[in-house]
């Protein structure tokens, strides 16, 4: 999803905080694993459900959260989606004040380039924030402006959100008419500038064509495995495995399309993990949330602005099967800080080894942003 949600985000709650074993236990991952992983999630966001308005400096209690869920790394969406004339305008805007976020805050933050600030953020007990776009209407036909994003620290471009835009068509599009001749010469700029291509919310065709197309390994940072569930946001069997045949990463969020009544539980979220690890395998498997660290109240305040959220993605032509006035992206047995920590757990019950854990908290995309962007 876009910036512009985020702000539905406030008043949340954290869980209590869970308990900590000083050693492994079975069925559980070790303490001492999950402390040293790096732990990125490739397409979150960032914002403090308990500052005070128009105090720049984020809070000491979303801050000990944010230490306490042991996340290491966030992919921050910073372009406005859609096929809106100020998209571009937005976008700047938008980045000028995440910068400014960090800039409040450097104690805590840092914006991440490169493998090795993630790296070095993880040593110096910082959250590390990398900028993504989700679709390419903040360029459109002019490629010149992908040098510009990328000089202002934008490290990952998905070509489409859902509709079709002049790259190609998104996962919405009836026609599914696949990459437009902009859409690759779009991608080959894209990595001609070191940025890691995304193909989340794309058609079916237009996932297909682009990663024959790229010459790097893309990746599709936050979707779901359609085999389980037939929405559009999900993507096809053939395609995953095409992609992690390419060296690609695919992430699974923590979304409403996991199940087919937009009401996911733990187990659903735990099925399509498996699926994703059956489909491409361990090194090719990862986490993109798509949403926010902190667990969500859901109340009055917060159900006015869902509906009023829903209905602007309505406007604009994007909202998905599965969405709706009263469905919260999110899977209510993980919504809290700790949703990794809890996720390693259950994964590690189910049989799953330490070190394919530790790949998929962080380190194939820490390989995959090694391999797009440099160390």
């Amino acid at each position: 999803m876009h910036l512009s949600k985020r702000a539905l985000m406030g008043g949340m709650l954290a869980l209590p905080a869970l308990s900590r074993l000083a050693a492994a236990v079975p069925g559980r991952y070790a303490d001492r694993d999950y402390d040293k992983a790096i732990v990125i999630d490739g397409l979150g966001g960032l914002a403090d459900p308990y500052g005070k308005e128009g105090d720049p400096r984020f809070s000491p209690r979303a801050w000990a959260e944010l230490k306490q869920s042991g996340v290491t790394a966030i992919h921050c969406t910073v372009n406005e989606v859609g096929n809106d004339p100020d998209v571009a305008e937005k976008t700047l805007r938008n980045i000028s004040s995440l910068e400014q976020a960090i800039t409040d805050n450097t104690d805590m933050f840092c914006r991440a380039t490169s493998a090795a600030d993630i790296r070095a953020a993880k040593a110096a007990g910082k959250v590390a924030l990398f900028y993504g776009f989700q679709d390419t209407s903040a360029i459109g036909a002019d490629l010149s402006r992908i040098e510009l994003y990328h000089g202002l620290g934008v490290r990952i471009i998905q070509l489409t959100y859902n509709k079709r835009n002049l790259s190609g068509d998104g996962s919405l599009e009836a026609a599914n008419a696949g990459l437009s001749d902009l859409g690759r010469r779009t991608i080959e700029a894209i990595e001609a500038h070191r940025i890691l291509l995304d193909l989340s919310h794309g058609g079916q065709r237009t996932v297909a064509e682009a990663i024959a197309h790229a010459k790097r390994p893309p990746i599709i940072s936050h979707s779901g495995c359609r085999a389980l569930n037939d929405n559009p946001r999900n993507i096809p069997d053939a395609e995953m495995k095409a992609l992690a045949d390419k060296g690609g990463v695919f992430g699974i969020y923590y979304m409403p399309f996991l199940a087919a009544n937009s009401k996911p539980t733990r187990e659903d979220l735990l099925r399509h993990f498996e699926h994703a690890l059956q489909v491409c395998g361990e090194d090719h498997i990862a986490i993109g949330t798509d949403g926010m660290i902190f667990k969500t109240v859901i109340d009055d305040a917060a159900r006015a602005a869902q509906r009023k959220f829903y209905e602007e993605r309505v406007r604009k032509g994007i909202a998905a099967p599965g969405e709706g006035p009263d469905v919260f992206n999110i899977v209510a047995d993980y919504d809290s800080n700790m949703r990794f920590r809890m996720l390693a757990d259950d994964l590690a019950a189910r049989g799953w080894p330490a070190a394919r854990i530790e790949k998929l908290l962080g380190g194939n995309l820490m390989r995959l942003y090694r391999e797009a962007w440099g160390a």
